[in-house]
């Protein structure tokens, strides 16, 4: 018989209601089987004085980088990567992070070293690879006219993924598929940290967006866009992705796009904040990068206040290995205060970002049937305000982190 662990006497926060009341958690095995006053089992935990709540939910990160210093990137040994991603898995985790969508990097082994155990991080859903055109975001073609792949270099178990044309499209879809993405990524603008590419800029033409998501059809994922600048945003909402990554330069037609279509907006705040403080200490972060950064921050803020005030869904994202990995939940703070409030913020990581993946049936809420990922915050508040220092135990699966 499976023994049984109950987290006792804490305030349990249901995101659904936006409340914490005094309760237990009930686990068997990896699943909640109860939450009520006075549940008994084999072992406890004590959480008394702590903030029970369902285990975080990253929507975009990287955890095969650490950061965009290409200087560093090029003089690294392929394979130390691997390595540097299992310390940020596990940084993750004890963030309590228990769920990530890595947006391009990780690729098959990086997620099944995950599931076997043999490695400690959060469940993963996996991109592999970024869509995109010649000269796009994931192009790394540089002024020298050398094409140094520093941040994505291809290998068995991550194809190319530069593409030109419905065909090479087509090809590259399945090819991803084939190497186990569980969602796909394009890019329909230029982005900060790309050499030689716009983030206002529309990229992709409609052709190529339309066999996207029609292999992304047949194949049962769903496709998340990179997309900053307002036209390329419009173009992938009408293709019919499901979430737009970043968003820096919304306006209202846009906007009013996602509300109708209920498309997702993943903000990643952090990101351009992250470039910024690497500038400053880094000789690998060119000034062209600083400066699409530096003019990203204010039109960032902008838009998402405008999508949050018209009901646009949101979902956490960081961005981490651009930001800081273990450094998670500083995301949640810079949305706050941009005036969106602590209950719609901490939805944002946990039955918002569930829904946005397609897991709400397992986690994002503490309920019984769920997957057993929680996190004790100390303080019985019910606030954003100093959250990753708050992190005192975090629980996936029904087993404590080590």
């Amino acid at each position: 018989m499976t023994n049984r662990l109950v987290v006792r006497g804490g305030h349990v926060f249901d995101p659904v209601g936006g409340t914490a009341a005094p309760a237990d958690v009930l686990i068997e095995g990896d699943r909640i089987i109860d939450v009520g006053i006075d549940l008994d089992a084999d072992t406890a935990v004590d959480a008394t004085d702590h903030l029970v709540v369902p285990g975080f939910i990253d929507t975009h990160v990287h955890v095969m980088l650490d950061d965009v210093d290409t200087m560093r990137l090029i003089q690294t040994p392929f394979s130390l990567r691997f390595f540097q991603a299992a310390r940020n898995l596990q940084l993750t985790l004890r963030a309590g992070i228990t769920t990530v969508r890595d947006a391009a990097g990780a690729d098959l082994g990086v997620k099944q070293a995950v599931t076997t155990g043999l490695v400690d991080g959060p469940d993963m859903q996996i991109a592999i690879g970024m869509l995109s055109q010649t000269g796009g975001h994931a192009d790394e073609w540089l002024p020298s006219g050398e094409c140094v792949h520093a941040l994505w270099p291809p290998h068995p178990g991550r194809p190319p993924t530069v593409v030109d044309g419905v065909d090479e499209m087509r090809r590259a879809v399945r090819e991803l598929v084939r190497a186990g993405a569980d969602v796909l990524k394009v890019a329909t603008t230029g982005g900060v940290i790309s050499p030689r590419s716009d983030p206002r800029r529309a990229q992709l033409c409609d052709e190529e967006l339309a066999v996207l998501m029609s292999e992304a059809r047949a194949a049962h994922v769903h496709v998340m866009a990179h997309a900053q600048g307002a036209q390329g945003v419009k173009n992938a909402i009408r293709a019919g992705v499901r979430s737009i990554e970043h968003g820096v330069y919304l306006d209202d037609e846009a906007v009013d796009m996602m509300v109708q279509n209920r498309t997702w907006l993943v903000p990643t705040l952090s990101a351009p904040h992250a470039i910024l403080r690497q500038s400053e200490t880094s000789g690998g972060i060119p000034e062209n990068m600083r400066q699409k950064a530096i003019a990203a921050i204010e039109a960032h803020e902008a838009s998402v206040r405008l999508a949050h005030s018209a009901g646009v869904p949101i979902a956490m994202g960081t961005d981490a290995g651009i930001s800081r990995h273990g450094e998670n939940l500083r995301e949640l703070e810079l949305m706050h205060r941009l005036g969106i409030s602590a209950v719609d913020t901490l939805r944002a990581a946990m039955t918002s970002a569930a829904d946005l993946l397609d897991i709400a049936s397992d986690v994002g809420e503490l309920a019984p049937g769920k997957l057993a990922n929680m996190v004790l915050l100390a303080g019985s508040e019910v606030s954003v305000e100093g959250l990753p220092e708050r992190v005192r135990t975090v629980i996936r699966r029904g087993v404590k982190v080590r």
